[in-house]
């Protein structure tokens, strides 16, 4: 009929690294919501039906600490792909995600090609061009997404005019966060920590942040920037032979600053003296 609507079946393949980098290079933290709320637009804007979304991502990495349960809870398979990062001084699987999306995709082409008419991809990363003319060959429609700047120029022809980087900015999904609002309260949650813990492992402080503080994860991960770019929080890598790779990154408060003095008030000793056991151990 004349003017009937046809409904695209697709299936979208998340290079989250390639895109979450991409998007932190120009100063945006990407949410798990703000992705998946992207791609709910795009479908709807464009008349497709996204059957599945997977999404690709070594979930080791501290930066993407509770996304994975993020993107689950939304209806997006994960698929963890450990990387070089678990095995100290190796260059083990420095692609593994990348290798992983591309035998996944080709294993659905192959085996259930009746079931999508569009492949989605969203990268920048020009290794996948093999892929995408796979796909094409096989008479399926293939569009890339990416981010502006970040795309290789081997993919231009699959891209399409939407860009994550001018759609966050069009939304503004927060309002703009003042990390200095919580310095208070954030000192006495994190020396509150030091002296309750044998040490304050960097995501069992983001973790008590989110929930005490009650911020999103992108807001706290903004307000621990703040307070090491301030000297108010320091970093360090701690050892820990209960890990794996046998180290661990912890969170200590400055106490030579005034304010963490001031606010710490009658804590200060313990925490003081907390700082100094951890230093001999």
């Amino acid at each position: 009929m004349a003017g009937e609507v046809i409904i695209l079946k697709a299936i979208a393949f998340v290079d989250y690294e390639n895109i979450w980098t991409s998007l932190l290079d120009r100063g945006f933290d990407l949410s798990p919501e703000q992705l998946v709320q992207f791609l709910q637009l795009y479908s709807d804007r464009n008349d497709i039906y996204l059957m599945a979304i997977y999404l690709y991502a070594n979930f080791d990495r501290e930066e993407f600490w509770r996304t994975q349960t993020s993107f689950e809870k939304t209806n997006v398979f994960t698929r963890h792909v450990y990387g070089k990062n678990n095995y100290s001084s190796t260059e083990l699987r420095r692609n593994a995600a990348d290798l992983e999306l591309m035998l996944e995709a080709q294993e659905i082409l192959l085996t259930r090609a009746a079931t999508f008419d569009m492949f989605l991809f969203l990268t920048g990363d020009g290794d996948f061009l093999s892929l995408l003319r796979k796909i094409r060959a096989w008479g399926k429609d293939v569009k890339v997404i990416g981010v502006s700047g970040s795309v290789h120029h081997a993919l231009q022809p699959y891209c399409e005019e939407d860009d994550l980087l001018q759609w966050i900015l069009q939304e503004k999904h927060e309002p703009e966060y003042q990390p200095e609002q919580d310095l208070e309260q954030g000192i006495q949650i994190l020396g509150t920590l030091q002296i309750r813990l044998p040490y304050v492992a960097s995501t069992k402080a983001r973790s008590a942040l989110t929930e005490l503080l009650g911020r999103s994860i992108s807001q706290v991960k903004e307000f621990i920037r703040y307070m090491l770019k301030e000297d108010i929080l320091r970093e360090k890598e701690h050892p820990d032979p209960n890990l794996r790779i046998g180290k661990t990154k912890i969170y200590l408060l400055n106490l030579k600053k005034p304010k963490v003095q001031e606010v710490l008030g009658n804590l200060y000793e313990n925490v003081s003296e907390r700082q100094l056991k951890l230093s001999l151990e």
